[in-house]
């Protein structure tokens, strides 16, 4: 049975909640039934063998759950004589009768159905009568792992989450992002890992994902990793703030046979549930623009008591967006390179490229990835990609084992324009990247090249066919007589000091108002300031500085030549670092002479006196009286 005939089974459930429940609501009863009856099938060619076991070591009062964890060959077990089919043999008691059942799960199974808040749902269905109907369906469905293998089921629920978000739009952005930019970032991680993709190679590596939402990167991650090298293994982990989105989360990893343990409840940034972890890849979409106010108290702790021996050692952004407190969580969960190093993709919003002055909490964790060579690339995406939002967004790659002809770049990989329109749109989504497009990006970053959009412009300035991808090594297209190559840069390479900057105080000598003395500058009288010109606070300016340039050139060129009794106050001198991201793909578009616009302004003149011309000769008509 192919998973899009079993969802539409499923679906088919749907057509019984019509009208007692809303549409918003399908999904809290449709995903713990079918996570029941996945578990229910799972569980059932062993569970003579658990029950004997579990009445033999209860008897003997010894604690039974390793010696059931064995027997049943599986990370969870149940030690109710009941299932779903024998559920149906007593229909005037199923609601009890199923209660008893969820409760014998072991303890990570029957966390999932209190997270999805089960009990509420049972309560529902049998006072709206439809316990015994819901039931029944999903005692009709045949999810047995011979039957449904791990891959398909992991398919079926991704295709039901991805559903039920889109009916309750609300909040689907929250916990899902969407399947193409998952995709993307998984390409970014693994493609410059050789023996992690090579068939063959029996490697075990880990991912974790900080704000999990129902674990959609980690799933993308392992079918990816699947697919190239089968024998690869891939050990998830990760951490999630909404109840609901956990125990979907965790329900897919019990169905995938992962380590549920790994999954954790919780706020990431008040409360780490992997301390001391780390890992070799790492992926997250954390929200974007919300405030960090109600763990501000914890944070701050942690960034003042233990500075780099936290994670938030480089800096805290401002309260209104903790977006980049969770890239430095991740930092802190790199490996260290001399044990393999890890990588990790981060989707952030435009302001953390460069939202913050020199000192500012923002510039410095800035300054921290940079100085230390961490940011691989960053790619920024198209608009109107995400279901709760139309702005920018950017994949942020960081890594501390960097290729040798990476080392001490970074690379800016526009990709704004790489988008096709959607069939239907999604909330905010209405735009979505192709296949083609994501591996135009990936082999651009792959690859480690610039590249630019080259349109070539006939004499009269047609565009003569679609742009052409040149990179580095490409031969560009040659202009026709008369006409020009259109040239939009898309990758480019910087070096790591580009971005940085040194903001100078600059002063200007305080002088006297009036007296004898107007005119002339106030000194110091006592101490250091002892016969030095002081400050005149209202002349007061400052002036970034490349890091790049030499500081006294810079003040000599730009700043003597105007205000020649100026000085810099060194001791407020400040470095900072920010990544205009846009400013580097600007291309400058001259505009159309005056002579060609006057032409064509004449030519409308011209047509618009021709129509009233036409206006005014028009058919006369008689009055009939």
């Amino acid at each position: 049975m192919n998973h899009q005939a079993l969802s539409s089974f499923i679906w088919s459930v749907a057509d019984l909640l019509r009208g007692d429940f809303k549409q918003s609501e399908y999904g809290r009863v449709i995903l713990p039934f079918t996570v029941l009856r996945r578990l229910d099938c799972v569980l059932e060619a062993t569970k003579p063998a658990v029950l004997a076991e579990f009445d033999a070591r209860t008897q003997a009062g010894l604690n039974p759950e390793p010696f059931l964890l064995r027997r049943a060959g599986q990370s969870f077990f149940n030690t109710s004589p009941l299932d779903l089919g024998k559920l149906l043999g007593d229909q005037d008691h199923i609601r009890q009768n199923l209660y008893a059942y969820v409760q014998a799960f072991s303890p990570a199974a029957r966390d999932i159905f209190e997270r999805f808040d089960f009990h509420a749902q049972v309560e529902r269905l049998a006072k709206s009568n439809l316990l015994y109907l819901v039931t029944e369906k999903f005692a009709n469905i045949d999810l047995h792992p011979s039957v449904v293998d791990n891959a398909s089921m992991g398919a079926v629920f991704e295709e039901l989450i991805r559903k039920f978000a889109e009916i309750s739009n609300e909040t689907a952005g929250e916990h899902f992002t969407p399947r193409e930019v998952i995709r993307l970032m998984v390409n970014l991680m693994f493609i410059e890992d050789d023996d992690v993709l090579t068939p063959g190679n029996a490697v075990v590596r880990t991912i974790y994902d900080p704000t999990a939402g129902t674990g959609g990167m980690l799933s993308v991650a392992g079918e990816y990793l699947l697919e190239h090298n089968p024998q690869a293994r891939l050990t998830m982990y990760g951490q999630e703030l909404n109840d609901e989105s956990y125990a979907i989360c965790k329900a897919d990893m019990l169905i995938k046979g992962q380590p549920v343990e790994n999954i954790v409840a919780g706020n990431t940034l008040s409360d780490d549930g992997h301390g001391g972890r780390r890992f070799d890849y790492m992926l997250s979409n954390p929200p974007f623009g919300v405030e960090w106010k109600k763990v501000e108290k914890q944070v701050r702790q942690e960034h003042e008591q233990k500075g780099f021996d936290g994670r938030f050692g480089p800096g805290l952004p401002r309260v209104s967006d903790g977006s980049m407190l969770f890239l430095m969580h991740l930092l802190a969960k790199m490996r260290p390179a001399k044990d393999g190093g890890s990588r990790f993709g981060i989707v952030l919003n435009g302001s953390p490229l460069f939202t913050g002055g020199a000192g500012s909490g923002e510039s410095e964790i800035r300054r921290y990835v940079l100085e230390n060579d961490l940011v691989e690339a960053i790619v920024g995406l198209p608009t109107d990609m995400f279901y709760n939002t139309g702005i920018s967004t950017y994949i942020w790659v960081l890594s501390n084992r960097k290729p040798d002809d990476r080392r001490g770049y970074v690379q800016l990989i526009d990709a704004s324009g790489f988008w096709q329109k959607m069939r239907k749109s999604l909330g905010s989504k209405r735009r979505e990247m192709s296949d083609e497009h994501i591996a135009t990006v990936t082999r651009l970053f792959g690859d480690f090249t610039e590249a630019e959009l080259v349109t070539v412009i006939d004499a009269i300035g047609q565009a003569q066919g679609d742009p052409e991808l040149v990179t580095n090594t490409d031969t560009a297209p040659t202009a026709p007589e008369g006409g020009r190559l259109k040239r939009v840069p898309i990758a480019r390479i910087f070096r790591n000091e580009d971005f940085g900057y040194t903001t100078i105080t600059v002063e200007r000598p305080l002088r006297h108002k009036d007296g004898d003395e107007a005119g002339n500058v106030v000194v110091g009288l006592k101490g250091k300031q002892k016969g030095k010109p002081q400050p005149d606070s209202a002349l007061r300016d400052t002036e970034n500085v490349p890091l790049t340039e030499d500081i006294g050139a810079y003040f000599a060129r730009e700043v003597l030549p105007h205000a020649p009794d100026a000085w810099i106050d060194d001791e407020k001198s400040k470095v900072g670092y920010e990544i205009p991201f846009n400013r580097h793909f600007y291309v400058f578009e001259p505009p159309r002479s005056l002579h060609a616009i006057d032409e064509e302004l004449k030519g409308v003149t011209a047509r618009i006196m021709k129509m009233l011309g036409a206006l005014a000769q028009g058919p006369h008509t008689t009055d009939a009286h």
